[in-house]
């Protein structure tokens, strides 16, 4: 039982790694003066760029003066800076339309979008969800005209009109040149619905067009910041798109990202639980699309995430525009997104790919909302956790048995090191006839490792983007999606951050123990990997770090699986398992003759080739 304790060398040694990178951290962690530069060097570019980015979402391409309403002359100089085609101007304002669900503001200049504000979600400091507010999106058709004048939608102002259809909010805008001629945007909201129906049509300007220049269709919208930790939410913030049929690409989460597209169906600007979509019935033949990252560091004050474009140029019917589209604002939630089958926006949902994604879908996330149909969601993640891990126990088995196996040759594999121990090539040639002739193989405890990793994998991407763990508490932990925080640091600590989560601290404790029983029979007996131990001792000190800033229902997972699957292989050490008729059978195994398979084989005659040429060398 000796090789399950952690000598006093070992100990010595993780406490001055710890000591180390403590020190370390405390050495590179930036001085006030530091801080204030960085501060003051930042808020100088953001001065900088501020002008800018306000010119670029809100001047107009024409060079107009500011319009006085009651001034003719300033009207007539506007509609002659349109050129010969002169919209009608309204008044300024906005229109309202609303359900139970969303509320939406649409201004008459420009006729698009300007509030967007979910009425049954809030943000990590209950301040209602805004998808769009305060200029941070931008919705604009830009054309060149018959002689040649550049003009952007968002610079014209559009005549409202609310009518009622059945159950649905009708508002149409339209941009008139006359009573005959003019581009409208028509709104359709329905009560309870995060889809709205938008359409763009034009009438009588085709003589207004220029049929040889693209009707562009821009898109711009900067993700504004809805969780605690800005880092996190920015993780899963993320510009998805259908395109080409049925493929569903991404541009990078974590940095700048560009692609040119063909065959378009919809647009996602995800900001982690909430998403803008924008989808077409006529697809966009080709998309521009582009994502810039804007979260360099951690910050309590950041407001925005990553910033979002696209530029599609619409086609033109008989001189004339006519698209059907729908704008989504809402939860990025399976069982809202499931109600528009027939669009695809549950493809938006990041399940992670291949395998992992197909587990999720359709494993996890029905399994876990059936649980929480009926229990509280802590509870209904620590049964969900069982569940998996009673199922995994085979899987356990296998793994405990050819550890169990190992420890029983771990004498014979000491002789033979013992007595080989000047010659490391016929070493390796005894121990591997050893491990055949017994019937056992060092890999063997990697193959149920490695069936685990799809379920590893897969909840590693569930628990932080199910909608149905936002904001649900359970025991300290106030949101089961995020970290919990039973400690806050008046500094931050590089890679762990400024506060301290217990979960992780469970997790990782539980970790070190299941290390404790694994490691001991395992790593040691396996010749010519003498620091394989300590490596995986600091697994749980890796973990601690990493999973201080990740969802605290993933480290609850993680926390109860470790216990679950001590309690698993001492139940099988103490009631399944027996040393004593392992070692018999082993002896069985050794006295049969072991024919030798086309691989073992050939592994032994390159040995016996090395050792020949080895003892040629020598004379």
């Amino acid at each position: 039982m000796e090789e399950k304790k952690l000598d006093i060398n070992s100990i010595i040694g993780f406490v001055l790694i710890f000591g180390i990178l403590l020190f370390w951290f405390y050495q590179n962690q930036p001085t006030p003066e530091e801080i204030e530069a960085q501060k003051a060097k930042i808020e100088q570019e953001e001065a900088a760029k501020a002008p800018e980015e306000e010119e670029a979402i809100a001047k107009p391409v024409l060079e107009t003066q500011p319009i006085d309403l009651q001034d003719s002359a300033s009207v007539v100089n506007y509609k002659n800076a349109m050129g010969e085609f002169g919209f009608t101007m309204v008044n300024e304002g906005s229109t309202v339309l609303e359900n139970d669900v969303l509320f939406l503001k649409i201004d008459n200049k420009g006729g698009q979008i300007t509030e967007a504000r979910l009425k049954e979600f809030v943000t990590y400091d209950s301040i209602p969800i805004y998808l769009v507010q305060d200029g941070n999106a931008v919705f604009d058709l830009n054309f060149t005209t018959t002689n040649n004048r550049i003009m952007n939608t968002r610079d014209l102002f559009f005549e409202p009109s609310m009518t009622q259809r059945g159950d649905s909010q009708i508002l149409s805008l339209k941009a008139k040149v006359s009573s005959t001629q003019f581009l409208e945007y028509q709104y359709e909201m329905k009560p309870g619905q995060y889809l709205v129906g938008f359409t763009i049509r034009s009438q009588g300007l085709n003589g207004v067009f220029n049929q040889n220049q693209p009707i562009n269709l821009n898109w711009k919208l900067r993700g504004i910041r809805h969780n605690k930790s800005i880092q996190y939410g920015n993780r899963y913030t993320r510009l998805t798109y259908n395109h080409e049929g049925d493929k569903i690409s991404k541009l990078s989460e974590s940095g700048d990202d560009e692609e040119t597209e063909i065959d378009v169906k919809w647009l996602s600007y995800r900001q982690h639980f909430f998403s803008s979509i924008l989808t077409t019935n006529t697809h966009f033949e080709t998309v521009d699309i582009t994502s810039k990252n804007l979260v360099t560091e951690e910050s309590h004050t950041a407001k925005f995430t990553k910033e979002f474009n696209t530029v599609a140029p619409l086609a033109l019917e008989g001189g004339e525009l006519s698209y059907a589209m729908n704008w989504y604002y809402g939860p990025t939630d399976i069982e809202v997104l499931k109600q528009y089958k027939d669009l695809g926006l549950v493809e938006s949902i990041p399940y992670g790919w291949g395998i992992f994604g197909w587990i999720n879908r359709y494993i996890f996330t029905p399994f876990y909302g059936f649980l929480s149909s009926f229990l509280p969601f802590g509870i209904a993640i620590i049964v969900m956790t069982i569940i998996v891990r009673v199922l995994m126990s085979p899987v356990t088995y296998k793994s405990y048995l050819s550890q169990a196996k190992m420890k029983v040759l771990k004498p014979e594999i000491t002789e033979l090191t013992e007595k080989y121990k000047d010659n490391a090539m016929k070493k390796q040639q005894e121990t591997m006839k050893l491990y055949n002739k017994a019937g056992v193989s060092p890999m063997s405890g990697c193959v149920p490792a490695l069936l685990q990793l799809p379920i590893f994998y897969a909840l590693f991407m569930f628990f932080p983007t199910s909608f149905a763990l936002r904001q649900k508490s359970f025991l300290w932990a106030e949101d089961l999606s995020s970290y919990d925080t039973i400690a806050q640091l008046p500094f931050t600590i590089p890679f762990y951050g400024d506060h301290v989560s217990l979960f992780p601290i469970l997790a990782s404790v539980a970790i070190f123990f299941y290390m404790m029983m694994t490691t001991g029979q395992n790593m040691q007996t396996q010749p010519g990997m003498p620091n394989m131990k300590f490596i995986m001792y600091l697994s749980p000190l890796m973990m601690l770090f990493f999973f201080n800033n990740y969802a605290s229902g993933l480290s609850l997972y993680y926390f109860i699986s470790n216990l679950i699957t001590i309690f698993i292989m001492l139940a099988i050490k103490r009631f399944i398992l027996d040393e004593d008729k392992i070692h018999a059978q082993i002896q069985l195994n050794k006295a049969k003759p072991k024919k030798e398979n086309k691989f073992q084989r050939k592994m032994r005659e390159m040995m016996e080739q090395a050792e020949q040429q080895k003892k040629g060398g020598k004379r």
